[in-house]
């Protein structure tokens, strides 16, 4: 089974307990205003540029190519660069076993976050099922912003799930992250009730979700369950020039 990844990240503190991986999954269903992993939300492989050191010497722009669809390797000092991996379900999980000893010692193991893993729910939960095998410990990080049958099917191959609830206002959740909301508080009913370990995450973005009428509204949906607040990551915008894009973490979806 084949799956597309964009990043790897070894010896992760803040993606579950321990010292893990993380294995950032390409594609998203949400567009969030604020999100700082752009490379991560659409599934086709994309061209990013370092537009910061740069120097226009044009080699890369032969064949009146536009800027982001370059020859990766035209650029004399490497500043170009493909997002997005395609691997196979056994080479991932042989891959990621060769840390297993450091990772059991750290108490650690493997996180799938993305984009969102749910957009590869087979592919996830098939090198899930190789890692446990092998004795690691697995999660997932995911907005549930999926069907659920890939959910309930991810709730049952993983250890534990982190999943985001961001904004309970429907109409807020539509304009912010461009989905509707409702299959994910389906999502996360069934999650407090399946008996898989989940920690529920919310990104605290000023003036959008850091208000005291979300956080208690979110307070109140997820009742006793365990809750993390990130803080706003202030560094999220850098990566959309790269990308040919731009951010505004208040503004419309681009």
């Amino acid at each position: 089974m084949t799956g597309r990844i964009f990043d790897l990240k070894e010896f992760s503190v803040h993606d579950g307990p321990g010292c893990r991986v993380t294995v950032f999954m390409k594609g998203c269903p949400m567009r969030c205003v604020w999100c700082h992993n752009p490379e991560g939300q659409r599934t086709e492989k994309e061209l990013m540029r370092k537009v910061g050191r740069c120097t226009g010497c044009g080699l890369c722009m032969r064949d009146n190519r536009t800027p982001f669809e370059r020859d990766p390797n035209a650029c004399p000092r490497g500043l170009l660069s493909v997002s997005g991996e395609d691997v196979e379900h056994t080479e991932l999980a042989e891959r990621l076993l060769r840390f297993r000893d450091q990772l059991r010692l750290m108490e650690g193991g493997v996180t799938f976050s993305g984009g969102d893993p749910l957009m590869q729910t087979d592919f996830v939960c098939e090198t899930a099922k190789l890692l446990r095998d092998g004795g690691l410990h697995v999660a997932v990080e995911t907005s549930g912003c999926g069907t659920a049958e890939d959910f309930r099917k991810m709730c049952g191959n993983v250890d534990l799930v982190l999943m985001d609830i961001k904004l309970m206002d429907r109409e807020a959740h539509i304009k912010y992250t461009g989905a509707d909301n409702s299959a994910i508080l389906e999502n996360a009913v069934y999650l407090m009730s399946c008996g898989t370990e989940h920690i529920f995450r919310t990104p605290l973005i000023p003036g959008l979700t850091d208000t005291a009428e979300n956080l208690e509204a979110i307070g109140r949906f997820i009742g006793g369950s365990p809750w993390e607040k990130l803080p706003y990551n202030k560094l999220a915008g850098a990566k959309y020039p790269m990308l040919g894009r731009t951010y505004d973490e208040k503004g419309t979806i681009k």
